[in-house]
């Protein structure tokens, strides 16, 4: 049993879960200063209640992958790496907007939810729905991100699951240490380190998963003479190439393999793999300069795309 698998998702949950803390660690302190603590029930129950619904959501992606790959037998490991392939494109979608967005965000975090708890609270017979709607929507929108990337490497097992179930424990006692105990913690550099370690790992799962759709059509076009078209790119001479991936950019496959220690850990966490290819290699480095270019940009508080203003003179 390799636990480095669970390492990527505790990363994403224990980020995500620590935002979803401090969302609800400002919605218990506006309720206690404004003298509603009374309400405070309302918000652990969004708090449960958008943990089961995320978790319910994962169930159910696992399932439409198991039943949609069984459905058609012959074509079973198509549908399987094609499903994978898609949530990753999904997942890293969204963990790079939220790596963006969210950070440049962060600063106004506190005036927003403040801000959405004094409006619920001016609704007097139903300030209680508002609160729990403020959190459920919070840890929802967390989990259902957790959950995309649980998905996209459901390749692995239950070892992804346990390490998100680690994250947001995790986060959970950093939220007490924060708002209970009043722990002193650098928010900022959490975010900071922890976003740059996303971000090398979203950028791993780029990686995977455009193995993944080279696998699904290297199986599709041994499957048949008219698929066959479909793998364009075979290097003659050789018996490792790829099917849409180019031509092999290393094979570390005895030097570092990725299915022993420390290439396992390597994979898990960063989706190192053994054999890269042109296609990913570019992949890998085009994402980091563009979404890590503009994730550095945000973090210093500058406008992603500036346009000089220009004066008219008369």
């Amino acid at each position: 049993m390799n636990f480095g698998e669970a390492l990527p998702t505790f990363v994403i949950t224990l980020r995500e879960g620590v935002e979803a803390a401090l969302v609800v660690g400002i919605v218990l302190a506006c309720l206690k200063k404004s003298g509603q603590s009374y309400l405070s029930p309302w918000v652990f129950g969004g708090v449960g209640v958008g943990l089961i619904a995320s978790a319910l959501i994962g169930v159910l992606f696992g399932w439409t992958i198991q039943i949609l790959s069984a459905s058609n037998q012959p074509f079973a490991p198509i549908m399987e790496s094609v499903l994978e392939a898609t949530f990753g494109v999904i997942a890293i979608a969204m963990l790079s907007w939220m790596l963006i967005w969210m950070t440049k965000q962060a600063r106004f975090m506190k005036a927003e939810v403040e801000g959405a708890v004094s409006a619920a609270l001016t609704q007097n017979s139903h300030a209680g729905w508002g609160v729990f709607s403020l959190v459920f929507i919070a840890v929802l929108r967390e989990g259902f991100e957790t959950v995309l990337f649980v998905v996209a490497k459901f390749q692995q097992g239950i070892i992804p699951a346990l390490g998100a179930l680690a994250g947001i424990l995790s986060a959970t006692g950093l939220g007490v240490l924060l708002f209970k105990w009043g722990v002193k913690i650098n928010i900022r550099l959490f975010f900071k380190y922890m976003g740059i370690l996303l971000l090398f790992i979203v950028a791993g799962l780029v990686v995977s998963t455009l193995g993944l759709f080279d696998s699904a059509v290297n199986i599709l076009s041994q499957a048949n003479r008219e698929s066959a078209g479909l793998c364009f790119y075979y290097e003659r001479f050789t018996k490792i190439h790829s099917c849409i991936l180019g031509p092999l950019v290393w094979n570390n496959s005895k030097l570092l393999p990725e299915d022993k220690f420390p290439g396992l850990l390597l994979s898990a966490l960063f989706g190192y793999t053994d054999k890269l290819y042109v296609v990913q290699a570019l992949a890998y480095f085009v994402f980091l300069i563009t979404v890590g270019g503009i994730y550095f940009q945000s973090l210093a508080g500058r406008v992603f795309f500036p346009f000089k203003k220009t004066q008219v003179t008369k």
